[in-house]
């Protein structure tokens, strides 16, 4: 059983009782779930993740409007439920907070995520919030949540604003051409094998996030992201070839040996690769150029934004 499923299992069994027999007026007023940092909230974990972080509590968000003593009193209770379930023990609760369960103020949530409190953000504010923590904020489960307070900011939230999302697109593309369409090249040249196995490591990464910024989903910390990739809607990102598999061709890019790395072949892959984000570009109307380089569309991506100011911030401001 995934530690979702394990989490609400959990607080359907002993927290919700709980919850409605000591607090049932205040209950309409809290946000529960499971979201936040950890595999178990994005529905990666496997046995693996269970030797460290993990335990079947869950999230208990609160406003401001309830007092000091309210909270102890909740955190007090929450300490009280049993101590192990399912075969899992939980986690020591600490009343002093900065736990990944238990009981949590929603702004102080929201301040540790995003950076402000009300979760009022302005647009150029989105190009500051490290996206892992946006992911975090909006991934999981809400069980509970009568008033909406946290639902609503989560929906609110859900992906990036357009000119936002153009912005981190156009600076992908660029460092894409940059890294393995232009340097990887010349490191080949040179023979720097450290510099050349960099400039791939950063068109993978760039490649990554290009794809989950088309598909409008958060790319969560890097040892997920192979991970989230395989969840994306694919045809949000079709290929004219239907056999192509861009995750083996990063992949291969990665665990390219001493041997085989320099290697002209290798440089046509990369074309190749960027010819499939041209043909995404081309569908979705954001350039019309037929060069297979992408750094002039970058600046084609860039031109669509709206907003005059984001628009002509340096074209790598967003990432």
């Amino acid at each position: 059983m995934k530690g979702l499923e394990i989490s609400k299992q959990f607080y359907l069994s002993y927290g919700l009782p709980m919850l409605n027999q000591e607090f049932s007026e205040l209950l309409p007023k809290m946000a529960i779930g499971l979201i936040g940092q950890g595999s178990e909230c994005f529905g990666y974990d496997d046995e693996i993740s269970k030797d460290h972080d993990f335990d079947p509590g869950f999230c208990i968000f609160i406003p401001d409007d309830f007092s000091d003593d309210i909270e102890f009193r909740l955190e007090r209770a929450y300490s009280y439920l049993p101590n192990e379930y399912l075969g899992y023990k939980r986690e020591i609760i600490s009343p002093v907070g900065g736990n990944r369960h238990g009981i949590i103020r929603l702004s102080d949530f929201l301040n540790d995520k995003i950076g402000r409190s009300d979760a009022n953000l302005e647009l150029k504010d989105f190009l500051y919030i490290p996206e892992e923590s946006l992911a975090e904020l909006t991934n999981g489960e809400i069980w509970r949540d009568d008033s909406k307070m946290l639902t609503s900011i989560r929906l609110k939230l859900l992906y990036f604003p357009e000119d936002i999302k153009l912005k981190k697109l156009a600076g992908e593309l660029l460092i894409m051409a940059q890294s393995g369409q232009y340097n990887f090249k010349r490191c080949l040249y040179h023979e720097e094998l450290g510099a050349a196995r960099l400039a791939l490591y950063e068109f993978v990464n760039s490649c990554l996030h290009a794809i989950f910024i088309i598909n409008e989903v958060y790319m969560p910390y890097y040892k997920w992201k192979f991970r989230a990739f395989r969840d994306l809607s694919w045809p949000r990102f079709a290929f004219k070839d239907t056999n192509y598999n861009i995750e083996e061709e990063l992949n291969y890019l990665l665990s390219l040996t001493d041997e085989n790395i320099f290697n002209e072949n290798i440089i046509l892959k990369i074309d190749n690769i960027a010819s499939k984000f041209v043909d995404r570009l081309k569908i979705d109307g954001l350039s019309d150029l037929d060069d297979v380089y992408l750094e002039m569309h970058a600046y084609e991506v860039n031109k669509k934004i709206k907003n005059i100011d984001i628009r002509n911030m340096h074209i790598l401001a967003a990432v």
